[in-house]
């Protein structure tokens, strides 16, 4: 049975910065709880600061990047989509000062952490009954918060555009085939961008592509050729200089790299 599961932001991140600060999406559900430190989250194209006793909803299949620096903490409890545990249809970022309702999200999240590293019989069944429980915690502090402002034109385009590169990233289109479905000139798009996102339209692009890249390289399954085929690239040739470009290093040095930690993390 699919459960829910708990991990820490640093998990998550599986040891490396760039798996949550590059532009990405996740198949399941999540929702992150910050404990210490301040940081940023881009959701759906639209930058948010976020710091201690925020909550961020992200549903699965949004497109987004998170980064807490070196000092930030934070849980994160995953789960599963298309199952009956309910998320929100669209992200949620929830300032949580009622030290009620904080401590109350704390018990769940510690519940499911006891649960989680006991692993008793029936821990699925546990793990999604609390997860039910945060949901209900969600749901009620969403209704505490108040409605959420209704979004403006730049932010619709965003999340329009977000969706879009979620959807789209491995086809290989420039950035101004996306403008141009979109019914907007790039230069619009990229102003719009930058301003909602602190990114280019071309530069969460980028990102995605990267994400996905760096990701089927440290897999270490695929040739390189056939990567980047699957990501759109025009040759493997063009490929390795995206990556060498956007990271200093070639596909190689990265799988060699991704290589060598493995072992390193199995042992902790």
């Amino acid at each position: 049975m699919p459960h829910a599961e708990i991990k820490t932001v640093a998990q998550w991140a599986r040891g490396t910065d760039w798996h949550l600060t590059l532009q990405h999406t996740c198949p399941d559900h999540a929702l992150i709880w910050i404990t210490r430190g301040q940081g940023i989250a881009i959701v759906d194209g639209v930058r948010r600061g976020i710091g201690v006793h925020n909550a961020l909803a992200i549903p699965a299949g949004s497109m987004f990047s998170l980064d807490l620096g070196k000092t930030g903490f934070g849980l994160v409890c995953i789960l599963p989509a298309g199952g009956p545990i309910l998320m929100p249809d669209h992200a949620q970022h929830l300032r949580i000062r009622d030290v009620t309702s904080q401590n109350e999200l704390t018990a769940i999240l510690e519940a499911m952490q006891r649960e989680q590293s006991a692993r008793r019989e029936f821990m699925d069944e546990a793990l999604n009954a609390q997860a039910r429980m945060l949901t209900v915690w969600l749901r009620r502090a969403m209704i505490a918060q108040g409605p959420q402002e209704r979004p403006n034109s730049s932010t619709r385009l965003m999340q329009a555009y977000a969706a879009l590169v979620a959807r789209d990233f491995t086809s290989g289109r420039a950035m101004a085939v996306y403008a141009r479905a979109l019914g907007v000139t790039p230069t619009h798009l990229t102003r719009v961008c930058k301003q909602a996102s602190g990114l280019t339209a071309a530069d969460l692009l980028t990102e995605r592509s990267l994400h996905a890249a760096r990701d089927m390289l440290e897999a270490g399954e695929l040739p390189i050729g056939q990567i980047a085929a699957s990501l759109g690239f025009g040759s493997a040739a063009y490929f390795s200089r995206f990556i060498l470009q956007h990271t200093g290093v070639t596909p190689s040095a990265l799988r060699q790299a991704a290589t060598t930690r493995k072992p390193m993390a199995a042992a902790h």
